[in-house]
C-alpha cells in the first residue's frame, strides 16, 4: 500500500517506478477526454470530478485500473472482452499498452451521464 498523498503528482511519485509511466498516461488520457474536470484525491487515489464523480485510477502489482460508477462498464462490456472487469472497474495489465481510445470512450460515457443529471 502506498503512503497517503495530497495530490495526483504525489500519488504518481509514490508509485513503484515501473508503473509511473502508465499512471501518467492515464492522467493525460482522462484530462484530454474531459479537460474541465477537477482533479484531486479521493479514497487515497487520483479522482476526477465533473458534475459529480467522473473517474478514479490506481496502480496495483500487475495492472492499473480505472473506476467508474455503474452502469458504464456494463453498457460497454462488448468493448471490454479482453480486460478483467468488475461492476465498477477495468483492469489494464502493465505488460500491455493502454487502450487510450477505449478509456476516452468510457470516461466520456460517464461524462454524459453526469451532465444528464447536472443541475
Amino acid at each position: 500500500m502506498m503512503r497517503r498523498v495530497k495530490d495526483v503528482d504525489g500519488y504518481v511519485d509514490a508509485a513503484p517506478k515501473e508503473v509511473r509511466g502508465k499512471l501518467l498516461q492515464l492522467r493525460k488520457i482522462i484530462r484530454a477526454a474531459v479537460p474541465e474536470a477537477k482533479e484531486g484525491i479521493s479514497y487515497r487515489i487520483p479522482f476526477y470530478n465533473y458534475y459529480g464523480a467522473l473517474v478514479w485510477f490506481a496502480a496495483f502489482k500487475n495492472h492499473v485500473s480505472i473506476f467508474l460508477r455503474p452502469p458504464v462498464i456494463q453498457e460497454y462490456k462488448r468493448y471490454l472482452s479482453g480486460y478483467e472487469t468488475t461492476k465498477s472497474a477495468v483492469h489494464f495489465p502493465l505488460n500491455q499498452p493502454l487502450p487510450a481510445s477505449l478509456i476516452v470512450r468510457l470516461v466520456k460515457a460517464r461524462k454524459r451521464k453526469n451532465e444528464a443529471h447536472a443541475p
